[in-house]
């Protein structure tokens, strides 16, 4: 009975754990997006000139900044470079994640962003959605987590009876 009890216990953990990913990979997702948009506005008015004096190509004007004679640009090229590059990671973090759940969810576990993820964790809030891919994630890690505490279990209690029986039969010979 206690063994029972232990299975709901342990699905019921794995469920509540399950159903919070799709909720981290949309705060992660919605976390991406704000810093992007706060880039882009940054990023803008160097956007507009690169647009007016070299057909758009922001690295140009960036090459032309650190090439001036005029210490107040060949200053803040690498201010702007800085901008262009925290734009391009965003962009690029905001792509792989905005594919199908599964790519998000191996680029998360894999690829992911030190910073964004650390700023997600320290802000996540824990949420119970009740949505079809919540309900299939929560289902799936509690059947993953169910069946490898059941198998390192019944293969703890197998390995020890068997030392058990071995230990008795060579006591008995």
């Amino acid at each position: 009975m206690a063994r029972g009890y232990l299975r709901i216990i342990v699905f019921v953990c794995g469920l509540l754990a399950g159903v919070q990913l799709p909720g981290f990979m949309d705060q992660y997702q919605k976390r991406v997006d704000a810093h992007l948009q706060e880039a882009q506005k940054n990023l803008s008015g160097f956007r507009d000139t690169a647009d007016r004096y070299f057909q758009g190509d922001i690295e140009s004007l960036i090459g032309y900044y650190k090439e001036s004679n005029d210490p107040v640009f060949s200053g803040d090229a690498g201010s702007v470079e800085k901008i262009y590059r925290r734009w391009q990671m965003l962009r690029s973090e905001q792509e792989a994640i905005a594919g199908p759940w599964y790519t998000a969810a191996l680029h998360l576990v894999f690829f992911y962003n030190d910073e964004l993820l650390k700023e997600t964790f320290s802000h996540y809030s824990y949420t119970v959605p009740l949505t079809p891919q919540a309900v299939a994630w929560g289902v799936g890690i509690a059947f993953l987590v169910s069946f490898v505490t059941e198998a390192f279990i019944l293969a703890v209690f197998f390995g020890a009876s068997r030392l058990v029986r071995k230990r008795r039969d060579h006591i008995r010979a």
